[in-house]
């Protein structure tokens, strides 16, 4: 009697580890996939309400509205760009046309992310091997790591949903719950179909660098398809052969078109199949397709820790500066056109509010690089993140044990980052110069690069704000300089366009800010920011010399 009443609760403790056990790896991933899903819904969000808010603020008469729509409502040049935009004369059309492709970009960025790192990751750093030890078996890991992923999903809809329905309860922009519930499903939509897709390059590939290299050629495929098909040149019919045209065939708050369903759905079940499939016909750390076994070795950049630091951040480092391009290339095509609606209406005495006065292509811009000064900021959280999970992976600790001290590694880190930010300011500026150029826009070389440099001291204070969350509160760091960012921009936006507190809108960075090139550049406080900026890194670089390395 004695034995079965102590061998009862340690065969029942037994059963609770086994069953802990086989479903670690849902929860770990779940855990984690649910911390970016918040931050991402949170971004996705304020995307929207600014975009829905500034509107009824910006375009208050008819008249105005009018004016909106009939020059961009079928120029062919920003559908392209940025999508379709039929009812730019009622808010939910405006807030389809400003954020809709925005979102759908960064939740496909997001699901490539998320979904390569908690799977090809996780392989790669060797923490699988372990678990496969077991009676976990490798489809089975795969699965329950997916289903970590649609919590994650789960989340960032529901963060998204929230702050869509209660933009949408505001008076003036009226949107119901219903179809609030559908905008933000659509929004979520891309995040889905990306996820899986980085599900199965996962799978395909021999890397994480590798899988994000296939993701991102198969994103740049569906957004240059969905651009020949919404160009106006007779090719709509593309738009059923991109997923990113999918999400817009849903037509959220305008004209609902819930048959778009059918392909998400179809493509995300068939993508996710396929990844499971592929997960248990290949080996822990082997590939489906081909790796080559010989290789000549690529030695350039490994002399040393700035050099390795270089390396590996590369990739993303292009990726961000393409982005600038584009963005610049974007707005100095339609500034002078954009320019020429201000004239006469209210949006003149808006644009003289925010600091960008006169009706011409140089205070459109003025208003419009926010939206690089945005990039710069998300370019500056993720060097920051990113420096944060090269210790969260342990990667760190093989840089520790060398001659190497951790000042020299963070403050490195901080270098790179700050040329980089620099750097991209400036691939903006004479992007948009040649934009503004090619439509005869009058705006000169040398404004428009100080209008990319000026972008760059809100960068560099974030970046700043995230090293110092690195050295005093690591587990932290993306909710720090994500979270500033977003307040930061809903505060910009949203107070910027009424009266407000003005220590509340001070808080911004982006409302210290001069809206160049409508105006020069404050380089007094600019260089207060950059000031602000080197201080905080300092401290941060100080406190995560004294601290211990910690993990995830």
């Amino acid at each position: 009697m004695v034995v079965d009443a102590v061998s009862a609760p340690t065969a029942t403790s037994s059963r609770r580890a086994e069953r802990s056990a086989r479903t670690v790896v849902f929860w770990t991933t779940t855990r984690r996939a649910i911390r970016s899903g918040v931050v991402w819904g949170y971004i996705i969000g304020i995307v929207v309400a600014s975009s829905a808010i500034s509107y009824t603020r910006i375009y208050s008469t008819q008249a105005e509205r009018d004016a909106l729509a009939k020059a961009f409502g079928s120029n062919n040049a920003t559908a392209a760009l940025f999508g379709p935009a039929p009812g730019l004369q009622t808010v939910a059309g405006f807030t389809v046309f400003k954020s809709l492709m925005t979102v759908m970009v960064l939740g496909a960025l997001w699901g490539l992310l998320t979904s390569t790192r908690l799977l090809r990751g996780e392989e790669d750093a060797g923490r699988w091997e372990l678990l496969l030890t077991g009676q976990l078996t490798r489809r089975g890991a795969t699965g329950q790591a997916l289903g970590g992923l649609g919590m994650g999903l789960a989340t960032l809809w529901f963060v998204t949903a929230v702050i869509t329905v209660l933009t949408g309860r505001i008076s003036n922009v009226a949107f119901s719950v219903g179809a609030s519930l559908y905008f933000s499903l659509a929004q979520a939509a891309a995040a889905l179909m990306f996820l899986a897709v980085g599900a199965l390059t996962s799978q395909l590939a021999a890397t994480r660098r590798q899988a994000m290299t296939l993701g991102g050629w198969f994103l740049g495929y569906s957004y240059f398809v969905r651009m020949v098909a919404d160009a106006g040149v007779g090719l709509h019919g593309l738009i059923w052969a991109s997923p990113l045209g999918w999400v817009e065939e849903l037509q959220p708050l305008t004209s609902p078109n819930p048959v778009a369903l059918l392909p998400i759905v179809g493509f995300t079940a068939g993508t996710v199949a396929l990844a499971l499939q592929f997960s248990g016909r290949r080996d822990v750390g082997g590939s489906m397709l081909r790796d080559r076994t010989h290789a000549r070795p690529r030695l350039r950049l490994l002399s040393g820790q700035w050099a390795l630091s270089i390396r590996l951040l590369r990739p993303v480092v292009v990726g961000w500066v393409v982005a600038l391009a584009a963005t610049g290339l974007a707005l100095g095509l339609i500034a002078k056109q954009a320019g020429g609606t201000v004239s006469g209406s209210s949006v003149e005495e808006v644009f003289a509010r925010l600091g960008a006065p006169g009706t011409s292509a140089q205070s459109f811009l003025g208003v419009c690089f926010l939206i690089v000064a945005i990039l710069a900021g998300f370019m500056a959280a993720g060097q920051t993140t990113a420096a944060r999970t090269e210790e969260a992976e342990g990667r760190t600790d093989n840089v520790a044990i060398q001659p190497v001290s951790r000042t020299a590694w963070l403050g490195g880190r901080v270098v790179i980052a700050v040329v980089v930010l620099v750097l991209g300011g400036l691939v903006a500026g004479l992007s948009a110069w040649v934009g503004v150029a090619v439509e005869g826009g009058g705006v000169s070389f040398t404004t428009l690069l100080e209008a990319g440099i000026n972008v760059v001291p809100a960068a560099i204070c974030l970046l700043g704000l995230g090293i110092l969350a690195i050295g005093a509160w690591p587990r932290a760091t993306s909710y720090v300089v994500y979270g500033y960012l977003g307040w930061s921009l809903l505060i910009e936006l949203v107070g910027g366009f009424g009266s407000g507190s003005r220590w509340l809108l001070d808080t911004s960075l982006y409302h210290q800010m001069a809206a160049a090139p409508a105006v020069g550049p404050n380089w007094t406080v600019n260089g207060v920011m950059v000031g602000i900026g080197a201080a905080t890194a300092l401290v941060g670089i100080a406190s995560f010399r004294r601290r211990d390395l910690i993990e995830l």
